[in-house]
């Protein structure tokens, strides 16, 4: 069995990395507060949340915060098992290389 056999392609940008890192510590967060913990732009971002949420990883609510649009994403079942399994296969990558 190979090394990378279980890294998922989807995770190699380090924006879909943290935004799953962000999500799986929190049960939902905002767009702009993943906007604000990534440093990012709007479009950036909401590129890489639809990458996200077209695979099934990720899921959003809309609604509204006084007479504002809020948005909040949280994690899939299929998101957080994709997850570990891609860290488990980094964490085996890592450890093979010591």
């Amino acid at each position: 069995m190979s090394l990378i056999e279980n890294l998922n392609k989807i995770f190699d940008s380090r924006i879909r990395l943290g935004i799953m890192s962000a999500l799986m510590v929190n049960a939902e967060i905002s767009f702009n507060e993943l906007k604000d913990i990534l440093q990012i732009t709007d479009g950036n971002l909401a590129s890489h949340l639809k990458t996200l949420e077209e695979s099934g990883y990720i899921k959003f609510q809309k609604g509204f915060v006084g007479r504002k649009t809020n948005t909040t994403y949280s994690v899939t079942k299929a998101g957080e098992k994709a997850f570990k399994t891609h860290l488990a296969a980094l964490e085996k990558m890592i450890g093979n290389m010591k």
